[in-house]
């Protein structure tokens, strides 16, 4: 009997035979390619191979087209890839980039489809990058309401460039997003009527990260994706309660706990227990965890036309000046 549970012991640890499972995922790959008259992406097959040779895990999927490929080439299609994950079960990968690519309704659809997974099949991916892609109205519609039940800890859509209607699909699916840690929307066409919106999203979500260099919020359109986190920090600061003692109180709080101390019993001796001390840092997180206010810790505003000349004039560059040392 012990040398079962020695054997079983032994099997647990067993490395997963990555190898076999790479191999068989990029046939699969291609088959599905020449089913839908696609081109096998080259970057996916190279990396593919890549892992294979290495024996190591593939965490990132790329897909782009090659820039020197001729139009009359069979295009790139991201469902090839999607209908491999879901077909190989494939729970490894962490990360989907795209790159320049026209995504259609059905492959948005099989994206959304696949970050809304849950159970025993929940979807592997924390990381989805949307680089220059094109999508209609629809697509960034069915992929907002994807995005609150996804797992996604990095949304990046830079170089997409969003109409009003089109990117409030997306700050949709990102109101009261408690998962997503880190937002880049680089040059996506963002004006100031948007910063409104966007300081709404950062005071009700888990962002700590924000992307917006390359757009033309401008002054207002920064005032007011900063003015709400201002004024909860300034609340904060209020609330906060002035902990400064002098000497004379310091002496007067020692004495009087080193004669509590003395008098009364340690609290295991009432309840027979005390709580562990993994127990309390346990509580501590979760009252973080639970408590609301904007999480962001780091924001690019790099070329965003905040220099003084639009409407808001001197007067708005010198209130965005002032809010940032409030």
């Amino acid at each position: 009997m012990p040398r079962e549970k020695e054997g079983k012991q032994k099997t647990k640890g067993t490395p997963l035979p990555i190898v076999p499972i790479l191999q068989k995922f990029l046939k699969t790959y291609q088959k599905h390619c020449a089913q839908t008259q696609t081109s096998v992406c080259p970057a996916i097959k190279q990396d593919l191979k890549t892992s294979i040779n290495n024996e190591q895990i593939l965490r990132k999927f790329m897909l782009v087209r090659p820039d020197d490929s001729p139009p009359s080439i069979l295009p790139i299609s991201l469902e090839p890839l999607l209908m491999t994950i879901r077909d190989e079960c494939y729970l490894l990968g962490k990360e989907i980039c795209i790159w320049g690519l026209q995504l259609s309704n059905p492959e948005i659809a099989r994206l959304a489809s696949l970050l809304e997974l849950k159970g025993c099949a929940t979807c592997p991916f924390t990381t989805l990058e949307l680089i220059d892609c094109r999508m209609d109205l629809w697509s960034l519609q069915r992929l907002g309401r994807a995005l609150p039940c996804s797992y996604l800890h990095s949304l990046v859509l830079d170089y997409c460039r969003f109409r009003n209607e089109e990117i409030e699909s997306i700050f949709s699916g990102l109101e009261n997003n408690q998962r997503l840690q880190v937002l880049s929307l680089r040059y996506c066409g963002l004006g100031p009527q948007n910063g409104p919106r966007l300081g709404s999203i950062i005071c009700q979500s888990s962002i700590c990260e924000l992307h917006l260099d390359g757009n033309y919020l401008q002054c207002s359109g920064a005032l007011a994706l900063l003015r709400p986190i201002a004024e909860y920090a300034e609340m904060q600061g209020k609330d906060q309660p002035d902990t400064r003692n002098s000497p004379q109180q310091l002496q007067a709080q020692q004495r009087a706990s080193s004669t509590s101390n003395r008098i009364t019993k340690p609290s295991g001796a009432e309840t027979g227990k005390t709580a562990s001390g993994k127990e309390r840092r346990k509580k501590g997180i979760k009252k973080i965890k639970d408590s609301a206010g904007p999480w962001l810790v780091k924001l690019y505003l790099a070329d965003n036309g905040i220099d003084g000349k639009g409407k808001e004039g001197e007067n708005g560059l010198l209130e965005f000046t002032q809010i940032l040392t409030w």
